[in-house]
């Protein structure tokens, strides 16, 4: 276990999941894997021993394009049981668990649904690291691990990468760095919404900074199709209308009566 100050009964506890799929549809969950987060007595969070994997049966054949990314064959899953039979006991473990999070966590609710999470609340650490770590020239899982170095992490629990424990060990040491910056409240919030972008992801403004585009550029990005793009560009006209608010000098006002001199 990482750290001390851990007892059997944490203040919080946050498991961070990480699946594999065989296809799009709603079931096609090939692996499931997990990675606790858990606040000790030290009132710092850290990565514990409890992680693990569970190789699911997806129900049907799985595509060459996502059998290329995790190497897991039909053969290895043929025999086991299905993703509704899985799924609980990991989702939904004994103790106290305050929320589940996951990196890019919206891939993980597609099959992770609350019916069988129980409702719990999700993090996303993708969307939190745009907000704690704007500086970064790149956010996926892997980038972060290397650009980063979180402190504790083990290389060779860490692989191989695009398995489903592997991810969920790195993405667990992003949020335990998280956590011991800002409330878990916070994370949540801004997990709640789309993801506020640090720079222009692609086009002719590509990796300019908000604040540097016009108004009339950043009101044809607040028109755009993406949800992250559309919610960052109409934050950054917000701020500026707000900005200049406060800057707009105060309408000078006349005496309720006038004087005769």
């Amino acid at each position: 276990m990482e750290g001390g100050g851990i007892s059997d009964t944490a203040r919080g506890r946050v498991r961070v999941i990480d699946l594999e799929t065989g296809g799009n549809g709603p079931d096609d969950v090939c692996e499931i894997g997990w990675q606790d987060v858990v606040l000790g007595d030290d009132g710092a969070w850290h990565v514990t021993d409890d992680r693990g994997a569970r190789l699911v049966n997806p129900g049907r054949p799985m595509s060459p394009d996502t059998i290329a990314v995790h190497h897991i064959l039909d053969a290895h899953v043929a025999d086991l049981p299905f993703w509704k039979a899985v799924a609980p006991s990991v989702l939904k473990p004994e103790g106290r668990i305050d929320a589940l999070a996951a990196h890019r966590a919206s891939f993980e609710q597609r099959y992770c649904t609350p019916r069988v999470t129980g409702g719990l609340p999700w993090i996303c650490t993708w969307k939190c690291a745009l907000r704690i770590w704007p500086d970064l020239p790149r956010f996926s899982n892997q980038m972060l691990r290397y650009h980063r170095m979180p402190e504790g992490l083990v290389h060779e629990i860490g692989l191989p990468a695009h398995r489903a424990m592997p991810d969920a060990y790195v993405t667990a040491h992003h949020l335990r760095d998280m956590l011991n910056t800002v409330p878990i409240e916070q994370l949540l919030a801004w997990s709640a919404l789309p993801g506020l972008l640090p720079r222009v992801p692609a086009g002719p403004e590509r990796g300019r900074s908000w604040d540097r585009l016009s108004d009339e550029v950043l009101g044809e990005f607040a028109r755009s199709r993406d949800v992250d793009i559309r919610f960052t560009a109409k934050t950054e006209l917000e701020r500026r209308r707000q900005d200049r608010q406060e800057s707009a000098p105060e309408p000078a006002t006349e005496p309720a009566q006038k004087t005769l001199l």
